[in-house]
């Protein structure tokens, strides 16, 4: 229960780790440089292309879903591949972009993840109060 509650920080964690990366390179984005037609609107200059964001981010929440429930896992994981896809699809990211930010994403719900484990007695002690329906295992 404690490493599900703490997905969405894990993701936020990601994007600011993800973030912090895009302002190590200026990769302009396809719809820049290859001057193609896009689904997307192509952000303005200045908005980098690599490592991806939405990659990072839903790499972060299914690898944090997977190792939370494995079942739920099944159906995250896919789900974000498809998702990151889709950003080459649409013309927001060349396809190592994508790649980039799924490792970040991934890597860094790997490493928070297990650490979340460490908040299981908090959540115990919630549970002894009215704010049990906030974390009532099912």
């Amino acid at each position: 229960m404690a490493a599900a509650l703490a997905t969405p920080v894990v993701v936020v964690t990601a994007f600011l780790v993800n973030d912090l990366a895009k302002t190590l390179f200026d990769e302009p984005r396809p719809c820049h440089t290859l001057h193609a037609v896009t689904i997307e609107v192509c952000p303005g200059p200045g908005d980098w292309s690599f490592p991806g964001n939405h990659s990072a981010l839903v790499a972060a929440a299914a690898v944090a879903l997977l190792l939370c429930d494995r079942q739920l896992g099944r159906i995250a994981v896919p789900a974000a591949l498809l998702m990151a896809a889709s950003r080459v699809w649409v013309g927001a990211h060349y396809p190592h972009d994508v790649a980039a930010g799924l490792i970040v994403g991934a890597l860094v719900a790997r490493g928070l993840t297990p650490l979340a484990r460490r908040a299981a007695p908090a959540v115990d002690r919630i549970r002894a109060t009215r704010l049990r329906p906030l974390v009532a295992a099912r």
